[in-house]
């Protein structure tokens, strides 16, 4: 089993945009001290919610401030921006750090950012499936040209290509093909769009076991429709996204993210403006807080280690990306983390 930390760089209220950054870098840089196996970094334009705008950025400094530990974007949205300079951005990642970045890409919403950054809102409509197979096409081919609805050029090399990193194998022995890259699923659609190119899932933290093991096996089914072979779909690692929060007693656990997180949730998500005026509902605060209570690994270093081993049997998942930074306070989040590994971790195998 495979636990990361899930850092969104959040803005808890009374917060400035300095101090919740300086959270998620010293998170990182714990998590790897803590024997955590990887990072992950959301990004966001222009809310609260989270006040990193840019998960590849923040990861290039993460890389260089570690040694050992995995770093991902958990996710980068790809209809804000142009898939061959993210693709040109991992490919650089992923050799100078010696193959420790991962690269997650999702659809993201229907956001004023799609504005603001001039891609429109056919970008997020429908354009998303031909920039994630241009990106894929980078990542993969030595030239790459397109002829498509949203980027037409011609035939360009690949540089650098990352394929041609010297010193790190992978675990075949093999001259390392590139980037990881995960996918992230909200809907059938997506997980077919996943399984077809035998992407991994990333899957919400707003959702079960029940739906996230519905989820597998619907992208297991999608990739065996797409010619893909048995070896192939079951060597897949999907992530699952949750929250942890360790403390001596569930309750007081429960409590701390209870006190914490709905008004950071109602700050943060009522910040966000869509592109077209289109009605978004917002997740009542306080009850998304208890769901994801609920949900997750929030209690005693034995609960936790159970609740994870309990997602892992009942959905075949085994990656986990958690956010650690529930409580808004930085203290609060350092000792979550190293509780995390020296009494979680151990428990799992």
């Amino acid at each position: 089993m495979r636990v990361g930390a899930f850092i969104l760089a959040a803005q808890f209220p009374g917060q400035g945009q300095g101090e919740a950054l300086h959270r998620a870098v010293r998170s990182a840089e714990v998590a790897e001290q803590s024997g955590l196996d990887a990072v992950w970094l959301a990004e966001h334009h222009f809310v609260p919610y989270g006040v990193c705008p840019n998960a590849v950025t923040l990861a290039a400094l993460l890389l260089g401030r570690t040694r050992r530990i995995g770093v991902g974007t958990a996710v980068s949205v790809l209809p804000t921006q142009h898939p061959v300079a993210l693709g040109e951005q991992a490919a650089l990642l992923h050799l100078t750090s010696g193959g420790r970045f991962t690269l997650g890409v999702g659809r993201g919403g229907p956001w004023v950012d799609l504005e603001v950054f001039g891609t429109g809102l056919a970008a997020y409509d429908h354009g998303f499936p031909e920039s994630l197979d241009l990106l894929l096409r980078w990542l993969r081919e030595p030239r790459v040209g397109a002829a498509g609805e949203r980027y037409a050029f011609r035939e360009v090399a690949v540089v650098p290509r990352p394929d041609q990193a010297l010193d790190f194998p992978d675990s075949a022995g093999a001259a390392n093909p590139g980037p990881p890259v995960v996918l992230a699923c909200t809907s059938p659609a997506s997980v077919r769009r996943a399984a077809e190119r035998g992407l991994p899932m990333l899957l919400g933290m707003h959702c079960g076991d029940d739906e996230k093991a519905e989820m597998v096996a619907l992208w297991r089914t999608a990739a065996r429709e797409a010619g893909r072979d048995a070896d192939e779909v079951a060597a897949v690692e999907h992530v699952s996204a949750g929250v942890v929060q360790i403390a001596d007693a569930r309750r007081d656990a429960k409590e701390t993210l209870t006190k914490a997180m709905p008004g950071w949730l109602q700050q943060g998500l009522g910040a966000h403006v869509t592109v077209d005026g289109r009605y978004r509902a917002m997740r009542d605060p306080v009850a998304y807080t208890e769901l994801l209570c609920g949900l997750h690994p929030v209690g005693e270093p034995r609960l936790c280690a159970d609740r994870l081993a309990a997602t892992a049997e009942r959905t075949g998942i085994s990656r986990f990306a958690l956010l650690v930074e529930g409580s808004g306070d930085l203290a609060a989040t350092e000792e979550n983390v190293r509780r995390l590994g020296a009494e979680v971790l151990p428990q799992l195998g």
